[in-house]
């Protein structure tokens, strides 16, 4: 049971401890005026004599309730506190039999009262406790004085020890009988009710969660959520309908639809029914809405009927969905898909392009033989010839950008494919004499990817190392694993390729478009190596960074994920 639970048994324990000493104080005040009268006709009557006795019950009685009283406010544990009153009541019972005549007096009924006093308050399992203390006193009593070991005040039994034993046996057991009886008798409407009454505090509980989540999920969803009465009228305005509004809830709520949001009637027909949207083609209606402060937004109108069966009214639901991201998104898509479709066609008019400068350059290298070298025509045509083999370099490089192939995976070694690469750049015409190669391999690394194309981002890198380091330097390789958690799902583990230069390193304006197609600082670059080496790793669901090394330098780190066999 949870606190709230706790509390709410402790209040009505409480309560109902209230009622007992109340009745427990009635009761005594019966007495006492029963007691005056008689004392007052100076008669003897079943109740046996009034003597000081009566009195002194009286005043137990009026001082226990007060110190009750007093200790109900104090005290924690109320479920020990009820057992201790009920258990001083059946004494005070037994206490009561005893100063109106023991086995003849008729005050044993209230046994039965305690029981189901005990039966109300602690359930079965305090009237059955009860019911054991009642048959205990009351059985000791009357054995005591039928042996002779008391003698009640105001008892007048004279009868025969045979008769007596008899009937104070059969006293005893019917009674016993009787307070057990009373007390499973009295409990079981006692165990209905606590039992419905925790069924209904569980339902009520679930009838104020479900109210308070159906509140939370109306005032929490970020589209407007707007419901009219059948006469058109505002009964619910939710926070986001007030944001896209720009109108207080307050200010809304019991006005006219179409006063608060006037210019819904272009959209709406509702003079008399139903609202209605005005267009049949589409369950919604796309609106541009001109906020206060200028803005421009595109709400999307849905509308829904609203029955409340129990009450019998009727109304409906409108609801305005903010779609100005979503019309800015599709904005964009369109001008990337006319994007892409002006990239396909440059890739296209590149390829084509490729083949007339294979004709042209060799037409003009057989045309050259004819010639002297120091001719200026001969000097003419190397410069074509020099400007032809850039711009077959710059288409080659456009095509492996715009136009990647598939790449065919299969499981490679790293530090063989960088090797492998290492000795096809040293034995180019790219490679600087004086730049040293440092590699460092961290162990053996086996990757699931395509190793061309990993030669091909290989061969990008060195030749920008190269060209970073004119007058010599040192290229740093290193590989190694490395778990990268953000962004994946498993934080797998994954390939790591340190490629670092000790030329001048990236500048500023580099950095911000490091990735960038056609972006160069270099006089003769095609600003295409770089994006190509993001392209091809990207293709291979990898990450490449760069950055300016601490120490000097450029350095560009590859991740690519590793063979599933590791």
């Amino acid at each position: 049971m949870d606190d709230t639970g706790a509390r709410r048994g402790e209040e009505g324990l409480s309560r109902r401890l209230q009622k007992l000493m109340f009745l427990r104080v009635v009761f005594g005040s019966l007495l006492l005026g029963a007691s005056i009268i008689i004392q007052v006709r100076e008669t003897q009557t079943y109740f046996g004599n009034i003597q000081t006795s009566h009195y002194a019950i009286i005043a137990a009685i009026y001082f226990l309730t007060f110190i009750y009283a007093i200790l109900l406010k104090r005290l924690r544990d109320l479920v020990r506190f009820a057992y201790v009153q009920l258990l001083v009541d059946t004494l005070l019972v037994t206490i009561i039999i005893y100063v109106t005549g023991g086995i003849e007096s008729i005050f044993s009924f209230l046994y039965i009262l305690t029981i189901i006093n005990g039966s109300i308050i602690l359930y079965r399992k305090g009237g059955m406790a009860i019911a054991s203390s009642c048959s205990i006193l009351y059985g000791l009593l009357l054995d005591l004085h039928y042996y002779g070991f008391i003698e009640p005040i105001g008892s007048r039994l004279h009868y025969s020890l045979e008769y007596q034993s008899i009937y104070i046996f059969y006293m005893i057991l019917v009674n016993i009988v009787a307070f057990y009886v009373v007390a499973f008798l009295s409990s079981y409407p006692s165990e209905q009710e606590r039992k419905s009454r925790v069924e209904l505090k569980a339902k009520q509980d679930d009838i104020i969660r479900l109210e308070a989540l159906n509140e939370w999920i109306i005032q929490s969803i970020d589209s407007g959520l707007i419901t009219v009465d059948d006469r058109y009228r505002v009964i619910l305005f939710n926070p986001a309908a007030e944001k896209i509004f720009e109108l207080g809830a307050q200010s809304a709520v019991g006005a006219n639809i179409f006063e608060v949001i006037p210019f819904l009637r272009e959209y709406v027909a509702g003079d008399s029914g139903p609202l209605r949207l005005r267009s049949r083609a589409h369950t919604y209606a796309d609106i541009e809405y001109c906020k206060p402060d200028g803005r421009t937004a595109f709400l999307r109108l849905s509308i829904s009927p609203l029955h409340a069966p129990e009450s019998g009214s009727r109304g409906q639901i409108l609801f305005f969905q903010d779609i100005t991201e979503i019309k800015r998104i599709e904005d964009e898509m369109k001008r990337v898909e006319g994007l892409a479709m002006i990239g396909e066609l440059a890739a296209g008019i590149a390829h084509e392009v490729r083949n007339p400068m294979a004709s042209i350059s060799g037409s003009i290298q057989i045309l050259k033989e004819g010639l002297d070298k120091k001719d200026v025509n001969s000097r003419l045509m190397d410069i074509i010839l020099r400007e032809i083999s850039r711009l077959n370099h710059l288409v080659n490089d456009f095509l492996h950008y715009a136009r990647p192939r598939e790449p065919k995976l299969r499981p490679i070694n790293l530090e063989n494919i960088i090797i492998d690469s290492l000795e096809l750049f040293k034995n180019s015409e790219k490679w600087v004499s004086n730049v040293r190669v440092e590699t460092h391999f961290n162990g053996s690394i086996n990757i699931n990817t395509d190793p061309e194309q990993i030669k091909q981002v290989l061969w990008n890198l060195y030749i920008n190392a190269g060209e970073a380091m004119p007058q010599g330097g040192v290229l740093h390789i290193w590989t190694d694993r490395v778990a990268v958690r953000d962004g994946l799902e498993r934080g797998d583990e994954m390939a790591r390729i340190v490629v670092r230069d000790t030329g001048e390193g990236f500048s500023d304006a580099a950095l911000e478009h490091l990735f960038t197609p056609f972006f160069t600082t270099k006089d003769e670059g095609s600003g295409l190596g770089l994006a190509i080496v993001k392209r091809i790793i990207d293709g291979l669901n990898g990450r490449v960074s760069g950055r300016r090394h601490p120490e000097g330098g450029a350095e560009i780190t590859i991740l690519l994920p590793p063979s599933s066999s590791q």
